[in-house]
């Protein structure tokens, strides 16, 4: 009896050190299948390996910004990693509301011993002459369409999604100016080389409005990447601009009756940043360095359709973790997806956000 009451007593004891030890990481993410990506190749192992830390998700999407910066203002940062958007980094770092990121010390070389500032893509390490983002994904914003909508004739270009009279229906387009004012200007005749040029002009900022304004009585806003795939899916909308990955999941995973448009796909980066004042930082930089590896960033392209941002794992995606699909051909870098591409000038939107954002709101309300 004396031994096992013993036993209980040590067991108990572990159980108490177990959990005075236990550390939670609040990590904000886009919800969805996206952090369900995370989940199954980041968070998951993590914590398997590491039983004492909990990863916590926050699902705040383009919402992380606002509330990075009342956070840090206030001193009581809550937060401890923040995936997010390369350009709203490149406005973080500039505001001073992240950490600066040594990539060699932080971040795992390549397995062939590649230093990480080698590894990934040349410039995401310090996009906008920063250096607080670590890169994840290469994304891209397109659109996706109800294949039983549009008899005969479906959509393939941009300038379908435009053009009401051959290919009536509701569209959605995300809240806010940033792939639209591009994508109006290039349908209406802009080259995308020159699309940049006229968006710094009001003239070019008319022109993308006057577009929209010929599709905005039929337009259905949405502020979450979860939610255009929904509206296709429950038949809100015809045509929805979207994440390719969430389209990847819609079709591929829930055998919607809904095709990809790739037409003028937007390449953009999506990364970490680490919040100026967490509490966890060296906890953050452990998990950072084993999340953002070569085999880590490889098994997250298992489970969603976006392009890993280091070099070396290029070559190890595959099939789909689940389905044994190949992953290659649903990737926005496939060659048959990307004829026609608007690479996202984050350094420009880092610049331009707050005045276009403005100007699209007002004109949101007219």
């Amino acid at each position: 009896m004396r031994r096992i009451l013993s036993s209980m007593v040590i067991a108990a004891a572990v159980a108490l050190a177990g959990s005075a030890n236990a550390q939670n990481l609040n990590v904000v993410s886009w919800g969805g299948a996206y952090t369900a990506s995370q989940q199954k190749a980041y968070h998951e192992p993590y914590m398997k390996a590491n039983r004492g830390v909990k990863i916590v998700n926050h699902d705040l999407g383009a919402g992380a910004l606002a509330k990075l910066r009342a956070e840090v203002e206030s001193g009581k940062v809550t937060l401890d990693l923040i995936d997010m958007t390369a350009a709203d980094a490149i406005v973080a770092c500039d505001e001073g509301l992240v950490e600066q990121v040594d990539a060699d010390k932080w971040l795992a070389a390549a397995p062939d011993g590649t230093p990480a500032s080698k590894d990934f893509f040349a410039g995401t390490l310090a996009v906008g002459g920063t250096n607080c983002f670590v890169p994840q994904i290469v994304y891209s914003t397109t659109f996706g369409y109800r294949t039983d909508v549009f008899k005969g004739k479906q959509p393939s270009t941009l300038a379908d999604v435009f053009d009401l009279k051959k290919f009536p229906g509701k569209r959605a387009l995300e809240k806010r100016p940033n792939n639209n004012m591009e994508w109006a200007l290039i349908a209406d005749g802009v080259p995308a080389k020159d699309v940049y040029k006229m968006l710094s002009t009001d003239e070019g900022v008319a022109r993308a409005f006057a577009k929209l304004d010929t599709i905005k009585s039929q337009v259905v806003w949405w502020t979450k990447g979860a939610q255009p795939p929904q509206l296709l899916a429950d038949g809100e909308v015809a045509i929805a601009s979207a994440y390719n990955g969430r389209l990847f999941s819609a079709i591929i995973e829930k055998k919607q009756p809904i095709a990809m448009l790739w037409d003028w796909q937007n390449f953009d980066l999506d990364g970490w940043v680490v919040p100026k004042g967490t509490k966890n930082l060296a906890a953050v930089k452990k998990y950072l360095r084993f999340a953002t590896d070569t085999q880590r960033l490889a098994d997250q392209a298992k489970y969603i359709s976006y392009g890993p941002a280091r070099y070396s794992s290029a070559g190890l995606v595959g099939k789909h973790a689940e389905l044994g699909v190949d992953m290659k051909p649903h990737m926005p870098t496939d060659p048959a997806n990307s004829k026609t591409v608007l690479l996202s000038n984050y350094v420009w939107w880092a610049d331009h956000q707050t005045e276009l954002t403005d100007k699209f709101n007002a004109w949101l309300a007219k």
